[in-house]
């Protein structure tokens, strides 16, 4: 046993004896194992809002005189406990927009809507795992004796395993686009918000309208979501749907159908463009997708294991997966970065270091200094949303989690006496500090390996 875990075991031993131990516990484990709780100061008095007559009123004064709150960081390398959560809102609100529910209709199920998955394009050749029917095929097969400019073979003949370490390392670092690459990541945004707004145009000319016309009779839903790649770029998966003009509650027009939303998908997906700034420091850059776009339809059932349409359930899934990872499933660090010379002991490999650096450099000029690259050199440049979604896709996090607080407080009222009482909770606190005592943080550790969640 450690030093730190004996004398935690101590600390929570002396705990256990002291007799507020049971309010102490329940302060904890109501956290659901959150690994960094805010702690607040303050008091909160609940009235009676049919007399206005103060029924209870309490304080922090249970964990040393705070009150402490879940986190609530979506990262899962920052906390587990929360980002659990998180994940499961983000799969409720997905699948509400593909099968109804959350107030959400059930008809919506019947739209069109389609899985896409967009994809950053190449900034040069990097180590990668192939595979065709179940075997592994070979990284990069050339010709031999074939090599860059800079003298490094230009293929790689070796079958990678899932967890070799050059996976996503560039053949030649002097080859790679770092440049490009950043500055892809810095417009990634913007060209998925340029690229909605070229799909509207296209559905409406594939469907005889204007883009007015196609306003009155239709709408477009999407929910989306960035994953980091082993090479340091993110990949766009997104479903995209297609509604009546009221959003999910409307039906959409006869002409509305699964083949013409998946056909302008990839249509939009090869054309969109943007011309990144700075030409006269490192070149044009013309910013646009990968050339790899998958476009599903996705099915309100589970299908066989050999068939293309992605299922409901898999999809949102699939969506909420990536929705609690950052740059550090890429090898990146889940932290800013505020000094160049931070960057001499970060724990990263060589390409993601390279990224880093060129943010940083790229940052520090004048031409670059409105795309904030210093500020999200951690991310590799990218400083978009994780997750986002249109207005009528389906509901919102924001209600999700109104609604698990409702739920609380009717608990807390239940438990208090209150149940049946018109009530409000008027309250002050603030912000003071962050953490856990030794004894508090072990407690913490035995919630979350019991798979605790918040407010039990």
């Amino acid at each position: 046993m450690t030093t730190a875990l004996a004398a935690g075991t101590a600390a929570l031993v002396a705990r256990a004896a002291e007799p507020d131990f049971a309010a102490w516990r329940r302060t904890i484990v109501r956290l659901g194992g959150c690994t960094n709780p805010i702690h607040l100061v303050g008091m909160a008095t609940i009235y009676d809002t049919t007399t206005g007559a103060a029924l209870l009123s309490y304080g922090s004064d249970v964990y040393g005189g705070r009150l402490l709150t879940a986190c609530g960081n979506r990262r899962a390398t920052v906390c587990p406990a929360c980002s659990s959560l998180y994940r499961a809102d983000t799969y409720q609100l997905v699948r509400a927009g593909l099968v109804g529910g959350k107030s959400v209709p059930g008809v919506v199920s019947g739209h069109p809507r389609v899985f896409a998955t967009l994809t950053a394009p190449g900034f040069g050749p990097v180590h990668t795992r192939r595979e065709r029917d179940g075997r592994v095929r070979a990284c990069r097969p050339r010709r031999a004796g074939q090599c860059c400019p800079h003298g490094t073979p230009a293929g790689c003949l070796e079958r990678h395993p899932a967890d070799d370490p050059r996976l996503g390392e560039p053949l030649c670092p002097r080859c790679y686009d770092y440049a490009g690459a950043v500055l892809w990541h810095a417009f990634a945004g913007r060209l998925w918000h340029r690229f909605g707004l070229e799909l509207r145009r296209e559905v409406a000319r594939r469907a005889g309208l204007s883009r007015s016309e196609f306003g009155e009779v239709a709408r477009l839903s999407y929910a989306k979501v960035a994953e980091y790649q082993r090479r340091g770029l993110v990949h766009f998966h997104a479903v995209i749907r297609l509604d009546g003009p009221d959003g999910p509650d409307s039906s959409p027009p006869g002409w509305a159908t699964v083949p013409l939303l998946v056909d302008a998908v990839r249509a939009v997906a090869g054309r969109v463009r943007l011309t990144a700034p700075g030409a006269d420091v490192v070149g044009p850059r013309v910013l646009r997708f990968g050339t790899q776009v998958d476009v599903r339809p996705v099915t309100s059932y589970r299908r066989g294991a050999g068939e293309r349409p992605a299922s409901a359930g898999a999809v949102a899934g699939y969506i909420a997966k990536y929705a609690t990872k950052g740059a550090e499933s890429a090898g990146a660090v889940d932290g800013r970065i505020h000094h160049a010379r931070d960057m001499v002991m970060l724990p990263v490999r060589a390409h993601v270091l390279r990224m880093i650096g060129t943010c940083w450099w790229l940052g520090g000029l004048p031409e670059f200094e409105p795309l904030g690259l210093r500020r999200w050199a951690h991310m590799l440049g990218y400083g978009g949303h994780f997750s986002t979604k249109s207005r009528r896709y389906s509901t919102t996090l924001t209600a999700l989690r109104q609604t698990r607080a409702d739920h609380r407080a009717e608990q807390q009222r239940a438990s208090l006496g209150l149940a049946g009482h018109p009530t409000i909770t008027v309250g002050e606190w603030r912000y003071a500090g962050r953490g856990y005592s030794p004894e508090a943080a072990l407690l913490a550790a035995s919630v979350r390996e019991g798979g605790g969640l918040h407010g039990a």
